[in-house]
């Protein structure tokens, strides 16, 4: 299939000022290979990036985004996704758009951006609540959090959308081995409520379905139905979060994801990602434990070469702000961020402790280690 234009990549960031590079390739391949900063890669309105690596051996990344041609892009750049007052009061709309926009990439430097495989009139709520459809003005209609898996031989398409369907969310399987349509929806209305759904398949097969903050549920191999009920799985001191679930297995450990604002207040201080670990995807987990700043709702994930990454984007109420003596810095009067507009690939530490305990952390120290702004108390490392 016809793709998109390639993208030339606009910044690296280094362990200091972000430095502009869009005509010196060499360095951006060289930032990668060491794989020890923090490399912005796509410039495009994004949220809740995600990256998974096909059948192909390529890598896919898709996320919240706006409608492809949107004019408020990039005019209204630092567009928080979310419909809100600006300083005057009057209320912007979310730039978010009612499609899944999907890149592929051999490098994960250069991403070509390939058709849309699917919109919220491909999913399951059209069908059977055509009203809303009819009703509520395409404008306002949202498609967030969308992920790609590539499981049993196919893609699967999971994602939230809170308009025109309080709690919207769909499980859509494509017709064939490529994302071509139509989709399956096997679950159906079971799906209503699922907010931030992630797909996690175990090594004896089994599939999970996660959401929210966070549930779990094993889906039966048709994915017609839950395999047992729900269960919620939080660490054993705390939340994990609100949002942004993943479940990985790193060595012997189910190690789960989320997301939370530094402060424990929405939207004040710095997004950040968190984790806990369990011997059993559905628990118990031990303690929140700290994976970076500035990295909520990433994902992280491994390249070719077994190396870890964590996706990070813009999410604040202003624009980035600058990074010098970022680590001692208090930024928790307001939702503030270093990252650039777009995706940033953060290089992860992942090892193993003699107990097996996975140890994560960003390696770039901008990312690495709670600011103070933290609620939390975590080591440093």
């Amino acid at each position: 299939m016809p793709a998109f234009p390639r993208v030339l990549l606009p910044f690296v960031l280094v362990a200091g000022p972000l430095l502009s590079a869009p005509h010196d390739p060499a360095s951006l391949r060289a930032a990668i290979d060491a794989n020890d900063r923090a490399i912005h890669v796509l410039d495009v309105w994004m949220r809740d990036p995600y990256v998974t690596t096909g059948p192909d051996g390529a890598y896919y990344l898709t996320g919240t985004t706006a409608n492809q041609g949107d004019p408020r892009w990039p005019v209204d750049r630092y567009n928080s996704g979310l419909d809100r007052p600006d300083i005057t009061g009057t209320t912007v709309p979310a730039i978010v758009g009612t499609t899944v926009r999907l890149w592929k990439s051999d490098d994960l430097l250069h991403w070509d951006e390939l058709p849309s495989p699917f919109a919220l009139t491909d999913g399951y709520w059209p069908k059977v609540e055509s009203a809303a459809f009819a009703t509520v003005p395409a404008k306002d209609w949202r498609l967030w959090a969308p992920e790609v898996h590539f499981l049993q031989g196919k893609w699967m398409i999971v994602h939230t959308s809170p308009t025109p369907i309080n709690q919207g969310a769909n499980l859509a399987i494509a017709a064939g081995p490529g994302f071509a349509g139509p989709f399956a929806h096997p679950l159906k209305d079971k799906m209503r409520g699922r907010h931030d759904p992630s797909l996690f398949q175990d090594y004896d097969g089994t599939i999970y379905l996660l959401w929210g903050n966070t549930w779990i549920a094993p889906l039966l191999p048709d994915f017609s139905d839950f395999a047992r009920a729900p269960v919620r799985i939080d660490p054993s001191d705390r939340r994990i979060g609100h949002e942004g679930a993943t479940l990985r297995k790193i060595g012997n450990k189910y190690v789960h994801f989320g997301t939370a604002w530094s402060t424990d207040q929405l939207r004040k201080g710095t997004y950040n990602l968190y984790y806990c670990t369990a011997d059993h995807p559905l628990g118990p987990y031990g303690p929140r434990q700290f994976a970076g700043r500035f990295l909520g709702h990433g994902t992280p994930f491994q390249d070719k070469q077994g190396r870890w990454w964590c996706t990070a984007f813009y999410n604040a109420n202003v624009p980035p702000v600058s990074d010098d003596n970022i680590e001692t810095r208090d930024l928790a009067d307001n939702a503030q961020t270093i990252n650039e507009q777009g995706v940033t690939l953060v290089p992860l530490e992942v090892r193993l402790l003699e107990d097996g305990e996975p140890l994560i952390r960003a390696k770039d120290p901008r990312y690495r280690n709670p600011g103070p702004d933290e609620a939390q108390s975590f080591p440093q490392h």
